[in-house]
């Protein structure tokens, strides 16, 4: 079945290193259990027997909702041997947005924990679909479904008996045959910019995914990897990697304990660390504060958004002067897009970015089309002379490539709105606006749904924010538009190092102000607000939620409350 490529990595190191670690994930009073690649082998065998058994065929589409873990590899690597369509959400966005994509994508079959099942019936999650339902560890109430140990136990020892005792009936149907490039996986956007979109992907995007993922991260097989997004964890198992789950909260990644990461880091030897910008920014300040070396690591890689600069030369003396540190990015729906090194992005970069030229993405990876185009609202059906943007100018990036989805399942519209046909091929609108600059390389400038629409002209948040935070006392920024597009009042949210007092949050706005006076295009932003914590997105808790923090700022313009 083509779907079992995906796989080649994990059956590769079964067969010729058994023994080796394939994950270690966290126990009790600190510790971490190993799992080795024979070991996660023979679980997958066991789960493709006990899942099949239950009657999951080619194209059962099934929600899966288990922490990362041995589990969760091996269950996923069971649904892929079977050709069974994961679903995957986020279980941390908004309960009823939950509902909403799970009615979209209808699954038959819901796999999870008994917290996930439990949520599961009390909000009504897939109702009218599900006909299956499996529960992951823990005491399983005959409520929420047939325990995966059960099923593992009757596929085991009656393989071929549908009416052995308390075996789940109904059972789901045969599902489609598949095609010759059936789809793989259906995985939901954060939603950090709107309703989450359930992302199609074939099974050649996924290798595709693979295969570029090394180019970023490269790490040989059987070296240490960890990661603090669930998804890279299984592609570095998938890889060969010997992966590390790490003792945090996946469902809060900014609340990751620094010192615990260093001690598992320096614990297991961790060569590669995949982070999202929050938790890796909180591991530089600890390290930068307690004069740690992490000596182990030599390849850090930043995803789920951009690398703040300040991050990058906190972190850099507290790793060997050889290792790298890239920050990638890319989108659900094409991941990775682009690279940059952070000895580029503390160079000549850097000063471009605070001087206001926006966020640079760095090079477009070997593979990937990636063009910017005149900035539209509306669908742009086919590719046709004239839709690229001049040289330089903002528009909207796209990218066609091997790794790149293209539909949204249950969304035609959406899909409409966000593939153009070129041809044999489908460009992704990543709906990121950006240019290029005369050596090739990509510049972000902020999401085109949150650019600030003044009387006077268009702002773009990422050619704002970074003029603001090179004041010391200001953590972070966010530009957002309050009032009607076209009129809009831009308001820059500041959420500052630590507590201030009024007269320290006047001295703070002084500084910001006289910044802004020194660039033509932030000249006429003079309203700041402080803020003690910006909303953020649940996957990576990184992306800022404007739409929130706009009526946020306009609740606080009406009640007078400045700054």
């Amino acid at each position: 079945m083509p779907t079992a490529r995906l796989l080649d990595g994990v059956e590769q190191a079964a067969r010729t290193h058994p023994e080796a670690v394939a994950l270690r994930s966290p126990a009790t009073g600190g510790r971490h259990t190993a799992v080795t690649y024979g070991e996660l082998s023979a679980r997958c065998d066991a789960y493709t027997s006990a899942l099949t058994y239950a009657g999951l065929r080619p194209g059962t589409r099934t929600c899966l909702m288990v922490p990362p873990g041995p589990e969760l590899a091996a269950l996923a690597g069971a649904l892929s041997r079977i050709g069974a369509v994961p679903v995957l959400i986020d279980p941390g966005i908004a309960k009823p947005a939950v509902k909403a994509c799970l009615d979209t994508v209808a699954p038959e079959a819901f796999i999870g924990v008994p917290r996930a099942h439990a949520a599961r019936l009390l909000l009504g999650w897939a109702r009218r679909t599900v006909r299956l339902s499996i529960v992951v560890g823990g005491q399983v109430p005959r409520l929420y479904g047939v325990s995966l140990d059960r099923l593992c136990a009757l596929s085991a020892a009656q393989p071929a008996a549908p009416e052995a005792p308390d075996a789940p009936e109904p059972k789901p149907g045969p599902g489609p045959e598949p095609g010759p490039d059936p789809v793989a996986m259906l995985a939901f956007t954060s939603g950090a910019t709107g309703l989450p979109k359930a992302v199609e992907y074939r099974t050649r995007q996924l290798s595709a995914q693979l295969r570029m993922a090394r180019d970023v991260w490269p790490l040989e097989p059987g070296e240490v990897g960890m990661s603090t997004l669930p998804p890279f964890a299984l592609g570095g198992t998938a890889l060969g990697f010997s992966m590390v789950v790490p003792d945090m909260d996946f469902l809060r990644p900014a609340s990751a304990d620094p010192a615990v990461l260093v001690r598992d880091i320096r614990r297991f030897g961790v060569a590669g660390l995949f982070a999202s910008p929050v938790p890796l920014d909180r591991l530089a300040r600890h390290c930068a504060a307690e004069g740690v070396v992490l000596e182990s690591l030599r390849a850090v890689v930043c995803g789920g958004a951009s690398l703040d600069p300040r991050t990058a030369e906190r972190l850099r003396p507290c790793l060997p002067a050889d290792a790298t540190v890239t920050s990638v990015y890319g989108a659900t729906e094409a991941m990775p897009v682009s690279a940059l090194d952070s000895r580029e992005l503390l160079g000549d970069v850097r000063r471009l970015t605070e001087g206001g030229h926006g966020t640079c993405l760095g090079w477009p990876l070997p593979g990937n089309l990636v063009r910017v185009i005149g900035l539209t609202d509306e669908a742009v059906p086919e590719w046709h002379d004239g839709l690229e943007a001049p040289p330089g100018a903002v528009g909207e990036i796209t990218v066609a490539g091997p790794n790149t989805s293209e539909r949204y399942e249950g969304h035609p519209d959406r899909t409409a709105l966000a593939k153009i046909r070129d041809g044999a091929r489908v460009v992704h609108r990543t709906g990121d606006l950006g240019r290029f600059d005369p050596h090739g390389r990509l510049w972000f400038c902020g999401r085109a749904s949150q650019r600030v629409r003044t009387a006077a002209g268009e702002l773009y948040p990422e050619q704002v924010e970074p003029v603001a935070n090179t004041v010391p006392a200001v953590r972070r920024s966010a530009l957002v538009g309050v009032g009607p597009a076209g009129a809009q009042l831009p308001v820059l949210c500041v959420e500052p190092e630590r507590r201030l007092g009024r007269d320290e949050r006047w001295n703070v706005v002084v500084e910001v102000l006289a910044r802004f006076g020194e660039f033509p295009h932030t000249s006429g932003v003079r309203q700041v607000l402080f803020h003690p914590g910006l909303p953020v997105d649940v996957r990576h808790n990184s992306k800022i939620d404007r739409p929130e923090l706009a009526r946020w700022a306009a609740r606080r313009l009406r009640g007078g409350r400045l700054p």
